[in-house]
């Protein structure tokens, strides 16, 4: 991708960029969430559709009790293929494809199996952490910590 990094304000036809005008950018990033159109095609999307439609529900009472943004980064082969926020920290409360707007107070990172396993109720929550089947990065709030 080409940046111009002069400017011309006046244009005759037949004058173009003369060389050194352009500046490279690099190549753009792919977004590490994919386009909402796909994301109906990983496991876990069902799972946060209902959580969404839950909040929608009941997210204001969620906010008084929760009082956090979290971040839920789902890998696949140690690469992050979907990201989510849940933001019950704000308003109503808030669900979203992507990372956290606002500084997250926590952020997990998850395989997609091990999300499954702990939605379904096959893996004890407690027990994955510690056995190091997904991670979290828990930034300074003061009703949060470790189990």
């Amino acid at each position: 991708m080409w940046k111009r990094i002069d400017h011309q304000h006046k244009i005759k036809a037949g004058d173009g960029p003369q060389a050194g005008q352009f500046k490279e950018l690099g190549a753009a990033r792919e977004p590490a969430v994919p386009h909402p159109l796909e994301l109906s095609e990983f496991q876990s999307f069902p799972v946060f559709e209902d959580i969404s439609h839950h909040i929608k529900e009941v997210g204001a009472q969620l906010v008084k009790k929760v009082n956090a943004i979290f971040q839920l980064d789902i890998t696949k082969d140690g690469k992050i293929i979907l990201q989510w926020t849940i933001d019950l920290k704000n308003g109503s409360g808030d669900m979203y494809p992507g990372s956290a707007r606002l500084p997250a107070d926590t952020v997990f990172t998850i395989p997609e199996p091990v999300f499954m396993e702990l939605v379904l109720g096959k893996m004890n929550p407690q027990k994955a952490f510690l056995a190091g089947k997904f991670k979290d990065l828990l930034e300074s709030h003061p009703r949060m910590g470790l189990f």
